[in-house]
């Protein structure tokens, strides 16, 4: 365990408000939005609901700018999904995870 000393990290969470086929339809867009987040060093970890209800993605940044961010997955640009975020002042972190705290 590692202190991480207030790192802002965010939590969003994706709930599906289309048929799963619409889902499905933004999928494509939807998964090279998260390579890029990836890419930035922005998203830490992303994956779906289960039941297969919506997704999760946690990232690093403060609220406001994560809700930026999340106003442009194409899941949400579609409407197939709405979203909310949920930030966490991060004292704490695995060993493996603090440095992409920091």
């Amino acid at each position: 365990m590692a202190r991480v000393g207030g790192a802002p990290v965010c939590v969003i969470t994706l709930t599906y408000v289309a048929e799963i086929g619409a889902v499905d339809a933004q999928m494509a867009a939807h998964v090279a939005w998260l390579e890029q987040g990836f890419a930035q060093g922005l998203f830490l970890l992303a994956g779906r609901q289960v039941p297969r209800t919506g997704g999760m993605i946690v990232c690093r940044g403060t609220r406001a700018e994560v809700e930026a961010l999340a106003t442009t997955d194409p899941f949400v640009t579609s409407g197939v999904a709405e979203f909310a975020v949920v930030e966490i002042a991060a004292s704490f972190a695995a060993d493996a995870l603090a440095p992409l705290l920091s």
